[in-house]
């Protein structure tokens, strides 16, 4: 297995992750471009089983999704970087901010959600199998 560990900014909270991502995506809503201040998010997600440590102080904070579903972030208090959340429309799953893990060698994004806000700029041309769900 390979196990991958995601932290803030300042290294006072840590996920541990093992295997590989149930999925990667990208996120182009408005609101995952507020929470990131970039274009758009990358996330990973893992089973809930493959979150093997959550260490550190965490806060959270929900909020209600385009789908009418919850999403609790939860973030470092201390820097204020997002690391994980969960979202009530998929139990027993947990998403990691691919950034927090500062790996180059991440996999790739294979899905892009709400394409729709994209920036025009943002070229996915180097990509070419992204599944896109908008």
């Amino acid at each position: 297995m390979t196990g991958r560990q995601a932290s803030c900014a300042c290294g006072q909270l840590r996920v541990t992750c093992e295997g590989e991502p149930l999925r990667v995506s990208i996120c182009h809503c408005l609101d995952c471009q507020r929470r990131t201040g970039a274009p758009f998010s990358m996330n990973a997600r893992f089973a809930r089983e493959a979150v093997t440590r959550i260490e550190g102080v965490s806060r959270s904070f929900t909020r209600q999704g385009d789908s009418g579903g919850t999403v609790t972030f939860n973030f470092c208090p201390h820097c204020g970087s997002t690391i994980y959340w969960e979202l009530s429309g998929v139990p027993g799953v947990f998403a990691v901010a691919v950034g927090a893990f500062a790996d180059p060698k991440f996999p790739a994004p294979r899905v892009s959600v709400y394409g729709i806000r994209r920036h025009r700029w943002v070229d996915l041309g180097g990509l070419p199998d992204l599944e896109h769900l908008d």
